[in-house]
């Protein structure tokens, strides 16, 4: 905390969190971290996904999980919300009072988004949202499918006193569909590896290995990818990490293609095992079809390994093609092949645009990104 900055009580307000994984728990879980650290009282608030969690603990942090029931438009579903609406907003209220807050921070507009921009109303204190790309990058297109979201939304970005987004594609939607003003990009972080971390990893490379890390949804493109390998002459072994949906259509394509020998499925992995896979690696890539931030490229840069990136969406907001990686519009799976392979088999080229990167991503570290929120709250009314 820089001198001068006021000590706050922050809810951090989260679609999703501990045990569950994604880009925005780990967002919240080290912004969380950052700011107790600084001296703010935090605590988080997320929505009980059915895991009955109730108040834990993580990371020395208080984490309330609350439901969040939502109005749908058959008859015995609102008879429903009408009974279990007032006692989830009464238990949101209750956590309000036992908290304190005086600043509410939503992150990750869902139904979460509702219940804390009405408790900040209620108990009369600042609210920001921050939108991570749940509007384009939802795997069950919420906000395609429902109006009531994007109604709701709207109203959020119409009364919150700041909103943010984690990229420049993330503002520019804001802006344009849901009639965001002012939208200020804070972007994600990533925890930096010493050299000596990097060196217990090992670097295994000249091996054509590619790396691709994320949800197996249709959006993050991983289907053409597997494409790309089909037409590649560099790649011998591309290793997918993540768990989703499509995993049995990738699974089939694979064989289709005949790559089993090429192609491996390697689950869900702990942080630290993908920064080994990455440091491991040659090249990682990124190849969505639409990408809300990208933190895979932020990985890719701290484990000192080349990036291919795709042109659609968050990367193109902040990596510089040619010079910290490569930029490629993933549905050419040719060109994708082909950016692919320009750096397996120039080495040199490949060791520059990585060391480049590891320059880069000094930008975007946790303490840089809450810096930034703590310049936002500084904004705020207070008592």
């Amino acid at each position: 905390m820089s001198e001068g900055t006021k000590r706050r009580r922050i809810a951090l307000v989260a679609s999703s969190y501990h045990p569950h994984f994604g880009g925005v728990e780990e967002h919240v879980r080290h912004v969380a971290a950052e700011l107790a650290i600084r001296g703010h009282a935090v605590e988080v608030w997320t929505v009980d996904r059915g895991d009955h969690l109730g108040v834990q603990e993580v990371d020395g942090i208080r984490v309330r999980y609350l439901r969040t029931p939502m109005p749908a438009r058959r008859t015995s579903n609102l008879a429903r919300f009408a009974f279990t609406a007032p006692v989830a907003l009464a238990r949101w209220l209750a956590a309000a009072r036992a908290f304190k807050p005086d600043l509410v921070h939503v992150h990750c507009f869902g139904p979460n988004g509702p219940y804390a921009r009405l408790v900040a109303a209620l108990i009369r204190v600042p609210w920001v949202l921050s939108s991570h790309g749940e509007t384009f990058m939802d795997a069950n297109d919420v906000f395609g499918q429902s109006a009531l979201m994007r109604q709701q939304l709207r109203r959020g970005c119409e009364t919150a006193d700041v909103v943010t987004g984690c990229s420049i594609a993330v503002a520019e939607d804001l802006q344009s569909h849901y009639g965001a003003h002012g939208v200020e990009v804070v972007p994600n972080g990533v925890r930096a590896l010493s050299a000596s971390e990097l060196d217990q990893h090992g670097t295994a490379r000249g091996r054509g290995r590619v790396v691709a890390v994320g949800r197996l949804v249709h959006v993050k493109g991983f289907d053409l990818l597997v494409d790309a390998v089909a037409r590649s002459t560099e790649i011998q072994t591309l290793d997918l990490v993540g768990e989703g949906p499509e995993s049995e259509a990738l699974k089939r394509q694979v064989e289709r293609l005949g790559l089993e020998d090429r192609v491996s499925f390697l689950g869900r992995r702990s942080p630290e095992e993908v920064q080994q896979l990455m440091a491991a690696a040659d090249v990682v890539a990124m190849p969505s079809r639409r990408e809300a931030f990208g933190i895979v490229a932020l990985e890719a840069w701290v484990s000192g390994t080349p990036l291919v990136a795709t042109t659609l969406g968050g990367p193109a907001g902040f990596v510089t093609d040619g010079v910290d990686g490569v930029l490629v519009d993933p549905q050419d799976t040719a060109a994708l092949a082909r950016a692919i392979d320009g750096l397996l088999s120039d080495p040199d080229r490949a060791r520059t645009l990585a060391a480049r990167g590891r320059e880069t991503v000094r930008d975007y570290t946790w303490d840089r990104v809450v810096d930034h929120y703590e310049a936002i709250y500084s904004t705020l009314p207070t008592d």
